[in-house]
Formats: C-alpha cells, structure tokens, sequence
C-alpha cells in the first residue's frame, strides 16, 4: 500500500476544521493529523489552496443487477463506500468480491434481501416497469414474511448471505395512487428485534408520513427516506425521538417523483466537472425524472420534514437512492446533488452538510474504521480544489480520491 503526506491543505476531519494541515499516510492507515509536519521521507501531495474530506459515505444506493459500475462510478466521484439496501445474494457475494480485490472501485455494504412480504413493496413498481424473465426470476426469490415467526429463518440466513443491517419495507403505494401490501406492525417489530438481537441495525423504506409513522412504532435506527405527500405533523418529531432513530432523506428522489427536481439535476449531470466520470446513458438517466407522484406529493413537504428534524436534533444522513432505473439519480454524482439540497434547501452549513456524508454516516451504521480523518483510520480521502465549506458544489472539483490509501 502506499504512503504519503498531504501537505498545508485545508482539512476537515469529518467533525473539526484545521485551516492548514498535514496528513501523513502509511500502508493505507492515517498515522497523523496536525499542524506538524512529521519526518519521514514519503511523497508529498501539495494541499495548497484545496480541502482534504473523508471519503463520502454514500448512505443509500442500489446496485441492481450486481453492477459494478455503481462502484466504480461512486468512487470517480469521491464515494469510497456505498451503502447498499437490497440486493440478490449472488450480486451482493460479486460486489463484495470486487471491493476487496479492487482499490479502483468503492467499497460495498449492504442489506441483502429486504424483509419484504408477498406483492409487498417493491413487488409491484419493479414489475409493473420491468417484467422481464431476469427480473422477474430475481423478484421470486425475494422473502415472502408473514408473520413474526419467519423472521428468524429470514434474519439467519440473510445475515449467512452477507447482509450488514437489515432493511425494512413499509410502502403502502399512497403516493402511487396505489394500495400494495403491507407488512403488519408486529412482524416490522419482530423484525426489529431479531435484527438487533443479531447486533445489526435497521433502516426502513417509507414514503408517505402515515407509512413513516408506523414503521417508526417498529422501533427501526433509521429511515431510508423522508416522505413528501404531505407537511409534517407534531407527532413526526416525538416518533423519531423515541427511538434515537436517523433519517437519510433522500431529497433528490423526492424531486424526481414529484418532478420538481428535475432542473436542478440537470444542473449537476451537466456540470463540466462531470465529464470523464460519468457516460452518455447514465447522464442521461439523471437528467430525467420518475414522474410517479406528480400528482401526490410536493418537494416542499421533504425539505420542511427535514428542516423540523434537524431543528430538533434528529441526526439527518447524506444518502442518494441512486440506482440504474432510478430516474433523476446516478451513482456518485447524486450525492453531490444532494449535499447541494442539504445546504440550499433545508438550512445546513456546508461543514453540517458535509459532516452528514462522512462521520455521521460512519457512526451510525457501525464503520468505526472510517467517516473520520483520524489517527488509525483507513486513508479514504478526497482532496478538492476550493473550499466546500464555503461553497458547497466545489465538492465536485475533485484533485484526487484515495481507497485505503491508494490514488484513483
């Protein structure tokens, strides 16, 4: 592995700013963070006039179909893990495969199979948008749960197929105009229970405040989404306290579903700084929207349901839900986008903002060898032209991306 020293960059650590700092490097671990420049003769990387973050923590993507391209994209964009939350087993054994026996990609986590219940979310909006032998063959071997008592057979043998957490759906096709099954309250609280009583956490999939609150009942670590369909409520805050539980928003989805977003995500899949990273077909893909709540919901709900979290302390995560048919969305990029909409549209800083897509991510999901610029940590860094403390989108000006130490 290798080791160097970045030199007088501005560093962010995950938490805390140095206004001039070094960071040495060695066989792919920090060693030092300071003021000090330390004596050794490795190479030196000039920070003069950029920041140096943690590598992003992409706190929500899909990689369908086991596509490598998620990884390697991700990290073309400063993503040096991603956060996968369901998956077929066999692509999840490819990808975590790839990730250890590859620097040049991202590296990769995942739920596995989400506890889904028959023509439960996402049975019917996969289908009806891709009926496909491929896909409908992936689709049958997802769980079936139906009461508490298959939870522990699905929980044993998800965690034997490689799952990190465990990802809950509750979506009840509200805000498709739709009425999917849903999985009852008490198997979403044994779900809960087992997960934990295995030391893993949970996330759960809700899109719609009602959905929100009860899933919350369930007692879950997290949402993988906020919802849109309508404002929040009072007892929004209350549900989220009792349990400690964390939000990943996904903002950028919710102007994708509403078609709201759909300008300024063009914006970024447009951005100069793009070019090189990311192809003609998955430009293309973010510079369009899914369209499926126009009618439903509104952008604004998302952003003030997230306003009145942070204002209430709730930790807010920096995830993307970026997936190949996920229109409005691409792996990488979309996590810029959304620490834009993080600071221009539900009152972060940009120092909050990014805080959200490193060190908090890592606390909360368990990666204690990562999300910090720390002594003993693993050298996954980003060093940027500019300063996106001040200004956010320079997140993009990306000089260089290192995985464990080693340069993209």
């Amino acid at each position: 592995m290798a080791s160097f020293m970045i030199k007088d960059a501005r560093v962010f650590t995950g938490e805390d700013v140095l206004e001039s700092g070094n960071v040495l490097v060695e066989d792919g671990i920090i060693k030092y963070v300071g003021n000090d420049i330390p004596n050794t003769d490795v190479r030196i990387v000039s920070g003069t006039g950029s920041t140096l973050i943690p590598g992003l923590i992409d706190a929500h993507i899909h990689a369908d179909k086991g596509k490598v391209l998620a990884l390697e994209q991700s990290l073309r964009f400063g993503v040096t893990t991603v956060l996968d939350m369901h998956n077929e087993p066999v692509n999840v054994a490819k990808l975590k495969k790839v990730a250890k026996e590859r620097k040049d990609v991202a590296d990769f986590k995942s739920a596995c199979l989400a506890a889904t219940v028959d023509q439960g979310w996402p049975v019917p909006v996969v289908t009806m948008h891709d009926k496909s032998e491929e896909t409908l063959a992936e689709v049958a071997t997802w769980p079936k749960l139906a009461k508490p008592e298959d939870v522990e057979p699905y929980m044993q043998q998800n965690i034997k197929d490689g799952a990190d957490y465990i990802k809950l759906m509750h979506g009840s096709g509200k805000e498709l105009g739709q009425k999917f099954n849903l999985p009852s309250i008490e198997l979403q609280t044994a779900v809960v229970k087992a997960a934990h009583d295995h030391g893993l956490i949970t996330a759960a999939h809700a899109l719609t405040l009602q959905d929100t609150l009860a899933v919350l009942e369930a007692g879950v670590d997290g949402l993988a989404h906020t919802f849109s369909d309508v404002p929040p409520t009072r007892e929004l805050i209350g549900a989220y306290k009792a349990n400690n539980t964390f939000c990943i928003p996904t903002l950028s989805v919710h102007g994708s579903i509403t078609g709201e977003g759909g300008p300024i995500a063009a914006s970024f899949a447009n951005d100069p700084r793009a070019v090189g990273k990311i192809a003609d077909t998955e430009k293309a893909n973010m510079c369009a929207c899914l369209h499926f709540a126009a009618q439903t919901c509104k952008v604004e709900n998302a952003y003030e349901s997230v306003r009145q979290l942070k204002a209430a302390g709730i930790d807010i995560l920096c995830g993307s839900d970026s997936a190949g048919p996920a229109l409005g969305t691409a792996w990488g990029l979309s996590m810029h986008h959304e620490l834009y909409l993080f600071v221009h549209e539900v009152g972060f800083t940009p120092q909050e903002a990014l805080r959200a897509a490193t060190s908090l991510n890592a606390k909360r999901f368990g990666l204690n060898d990562r999300g910090l610029i720390a002594q003993g940590r693993k050298a996954d860094l980003v060093l940027i032209e500019g300063n996106p403390l001040e200004n956010i989108r320079d997140t993009l000006s990306l000089k260089a991306v290192w995985r464990d130490g080693h340069e993209l």
